[in-house]
């Protein structure tokens, strides 16, 4: 951010002080996004029986309304300087200085995705991001100094801070858009998607259907629930085993800490056709074919049940 507004000081250029405004909220934003990290590594407890890994969405959010108030003001002030152009002077130190922090944010914005991916934190994620979109700018306005500076043609300066201004108002609001939809529980169905699939490659005979399946993600930590129809000649003994199966078979899947909390369900006649159970003693009519679970059926509010 120093660099930034040093390099602006130096030249007058209204598209290099758009980078450092941005960096401006690069700051404040990673400053809240360090204090979200630190409470989403916090345990649950009796007032926050989920965790607190929630926050990182507000994290998020806030991260994204930075950037889509950082890029308003880009617009304005350089709509102002397109009308009422100013001086600008010594663009190519300009550009060596923009290039220089541009070439630093990428390198860390590309690290602090991969490690928000492996963690799955998504404050981690956005922070990387917010520094991707701010190392593009700066190579879209390196560009732009060097044309400038082999044209003569000044008033792109303010056209090219309206340019990065609009992009980055695009990224505040793809940011905040996926922040709000984590603090309303939208469903994640590529999420969704991959317990299914899970589900399906290690399917048991006992297990006759799943259904009202729902995943919600808080910070790394990840809850899900769903209805399970098992037979209902099992014991609890039985049900308890099944049960602790499917826990197993997540949480052994090495990808993340998943809390369950499965719903059991007794089978009903109407199951039968596609229920797999050999040697069943109730069985009331021949297996027929089996009913294949994907994000369509799994997600729904009842059994199962063939046409």
């Amino acid at each position: 951010m120093l660099a930034k507004f040093g390099a602006y000081f130096l030249t007058g250029s209204n598209a290099i002080l758009t980078d450092a405004a941005e960096s401006i909220v690069n700051v404040i934003a990673s400053s809240f996004a360090f204090y979200s990290i630190y409470l989403a590594t916090i345990p649950k407890d009796e007032n926050h029986p989920y965790g607190h890994g929630k926050v990182e969405f507000f994290s998020a959010f806030v991260e994204g309304v930075l950037i889509g108030l950082a890029g308003l003001i880009i617009l304005v002030k350089s709509g102002y300087d397109l009308a009422f152009p100013r001086e600008i002077k010594q663009l190519l130190d300009g550009a060596v200085i923009i290039g220089a922090t541009g070439l630093i944010n990428l390198l860390v914005g590309y690290y602090l995705i991969n490690t928000g991916k492996k963690h799955s934190s998504l404050t981690l994620e956005a922070d990387g991001k917010h520094l991707l979109t701010d190392a593009v700018t700066s190579g879209g306005l390196v560009a732009g100094i060097i044309l400038i500076q082999l044209t003569q043609i000044f008033w792109l300066d303010s056209a090219i801070s309206i340019v990065l201004g609009l992009y980055i108002l695009y990224n505040g609001y793809k940011l905040t858009r996926r922040s709000i939809g984590g603090l309303m529980d939208e469903s994640n169905i590529d999420l969704v998607n991959s317990i299914v699939v899970l589900l399906q490659q290690n399917r048991q005979d006992a297990w006759i259907d799943v259904h009202n399946l729902r995943a919600q993600q808080y910070g790394a930590d990840l809850h899900i629930d769903c209805h399970v129809t098992l037979p209902y000649y099992y014991d609890l003994n039985q049900v308890h085993q099944e049960i602790s199966a499917i826990d197993h078979m997540i949480n052994g899947s090495g990808e993340r800490e998943t809390e369950l909390f499965i719903h059991a369900d007794p089978c009903l006649p109407e199951c039968c056709n596609y229920c797999k159970m050999k040697n069943c003693p109730v069985r009331q009519e021949p297996f027929r074919a089996e009913i294949p679970w994907n994000s369509d059926n799994v997600t729904k509010n009842k059994k199962h049940f063939s046409q």
